[in-house]
C-alpha cells in the first residue's frame, strides 16, 4: 500500500506543479517547436521513470537496437496501466500514443498528452475513429512515431493471451510503409492490477522486435497484417515468460 500511496502522491504533485510550466512550454513553442516538443517529452519521461521506480519495477529491455531512427508504429500488448508508463519512458523520438477518448476528460494529464501528439480514439464512433487514424498517418509523415495497443482495451484474460487485434490500427503503417515495431510487455499487470490497490516489486520485460515494413511482406501476410504481428508478439511473450518467473 505504501508504494501505491507514494505513486499517487507523486503523480498528483507532478500534475499540479506542472500548471505554471504550461505557459512556459507554449512560449518556447512560439519560437522553437522542436525544443518545446522535446522539453515536454523528456519531462514526462522523467516523471514516468520516477513512477515505475516508486512502484518497484525491475525492468529488463531487450532489442532496443531494433528501433530505426525514423518514425515507426509501435504495436504492443496491453494488460496494465503501467504499459504506457514504462514504454513511453523508453522512446527516443517524439511519439504519440493512441488512447481511449475518455482520457481526454482528465484535466492536466490530457494537456500533457496533447503537447506530446497523443490521440484520443472514440471506439464507439467509426467516423471519428477514422479521423484519428488519418491524423496518426499525418503524424508519421511529419516524423512523429505512433504507439497503439490494437487489442482495443486492457486484456484482463488469462496470462500470456492476446485479444484479437483490430486491423484498422495497421492502416497507419500500410498507408505510409513505416516500420512496425512489435513491442511485447511481460508481467506488467503484476505491478498493480493483480493486487489492486497494492503495488509490489515486479520484474518486467519489454522487448522490441525487428522492424516490419508492410510493403516487404508477402501479399497474404500484408492482407492479414494484424494476425501476422499478433503471432510475433504471442511468441515473444511466451518466450519471455520464463525470464520473470
Amino acid at each position: 500500500m505504501i508504494r501505491f500511496i507514494g505513486a499517487a502522491i507523486f503523480l498528483i504533485l507532478f500534475l499540479f506543479v506542472s500548471i505554471p510550466i504550461f505557459p512556459v512550454v507554449l512560449l518556447i513553442g512560439k519560437f522553437n517547436r522542436s525544443k518545446r516538443d522535446y522539453f515536454s517529452l523528456r519531462l514526462v519521461q522523467w516523471a514516468f521513470k520516477v513512477l515505475w521506480n516508486i512502484a518497484g519495477v525491475q525492468l529488463t529491455v531487450i532489442g532496443e537496437e531494433n528501433i530505426p531512427d525514423e518514425p515507426v508504429l509501435y504495436i504492443g500488448n496491453h494488460r496494465s496501466l503501467f504499459d504506457i508508463v514504462i514504454a513511453y519512458s523508453r522512446c527516443q523520438r517524439l511519439t504519440g500514443y493512441v488512447s481511449k477518448k475518455e482520457i481526454e476528460k482528465v484535466p492536466l494529464l490530457s494537456t500533457w498528452m496533447k503537447f506530446l501528439y497523443c490521440l484520443f480514439l472514440d471506439r464507439n464512433n467509426t467516423k471519428e475513429g477514422l479521423k484519428t487514424i488519418l491524423q496518426a498517418i499525418d503524424y508519421i509523415k511529419q516524423g512523429i512515431s505512433i504507439c497503439i495497443f490494437p487489442e482495443g482495451s486492457r486484456n484482463k484474460g488469462e496470462e500470456l493471451t492476446l485479444l484479437p487485434f483490430k486491423e484498422g490500427a495497421f492502416k497507419i503503417a500500410t498507408k505510409t510503409n513505416c516500420a512496425i515495431i512489435p513491442m511485447s510487455l511481460n508481467n506488467t499487470n503484476s505491478i498493480f492490477e493483480k493486487q489492486f490497490p497494492r503495488m509490489r516489486k515486479t520484474k518486467v520485460i519489454i522487448e522490441y522486435g525487428k522492424p516490419i515494413y508492410p510493403d516487404d511482406l508477402a501479399p497474404e501476410d500484408k492482407k492479414r497484417i494484424g494476425t501476422y504481428v499478433s503471432n510475433i508478439l504471442q511468441e515473444t511473450i511466451e518466450r519471455n515468460a520464463k525470464l520473470v518467473c
